[in-house]
């Protein structure tokens, strides 16, 4: 699943150390979603998508683009 999260992460001037802490997860699990390699649980995913004032779905998205 492709995702926006470093993007936001950067804009909004934070660490992963800063959005791991913010999220209550590691910082490596952090680094694994930015770079795709970890599909957040719904729960995360939520949190993110609350962290950047956004949707999930503004955030995440099926690599074919659907």
């Amino acid at each position: 699943m492709e995702n926006t999260v470093q993007q936001l992460r950067k804009h909004a001037g934070d660490t992963q150390a800063q959005l791991a802490a913010a999220l209550g997860v590691s910082r490596q699990t952090v680094i694994a979603i930015e770079r795709g390699r970890y599909d957040p649980s719904l729960g995360l995913a939520l949190r993110i998508a609350r962290h950047f004032d956004a949707t999930v779905e503004e955030i995440f998205h099926d690599e074919s683009g659907t």
